[in-house]
């Protein structure tokens, strides 16, 4: 079974997400904040990750950076979650390395589609 980090310091989020996912058939680990995000990639070694980019203290764009800096989790598939649909946002976090991008609100249908179609690519 395939494990999702949900990374978003609005609890409501965090557990619609995780309901989605959990749903879906994938298993769910959280961080509210970017220190415990990287904190958990370590322990869990998550498949995905979904990474709101608006987090306190260090912000989704510098968890993404450290990741992609790490070869452990340089090709870790990454979807950027973020309130400001702008495209300035969307294009840093692409040339970030993040793999995808949705903004919220955001479809469900559409969340789960880009988890799976992420997950199956990285599977040989």
């Amino acid at each position: 079974m395939a494990r999702v980090l949900v990374v978003d310091d609005e609890p409501n989020i965090v557990l619609s997400i995780e309901f989605l996912m959990e749903q879906a058939g994938f298993e769910v680990v959280t961080a509210d904040d970017g220190e415990q995000a990287l904190a958990q990639v370590n322990a869990s070694q998550p498949d995905l990750l979904l990474l709101d980019i608006s987090l306190p203290g260090m912000s989704g764009f510098d968890v993404l950076e450290r990741l992609r800096g790490e070869d452990a989790t340089a090709h870790l598939p990454i979807i950027m979650l973020t309130a400001h649909g702008r495209d300035v946002e969307r294009e840093k976090g692409l040339a970030l390395g993040a793999d995808d991008y949705i903004t919220k609100p955001f479809s469900t249908q559409a969340l789960v589609e880009k988890v799976q179609a992420l997950l199956s690519e990285e599977q040989p």
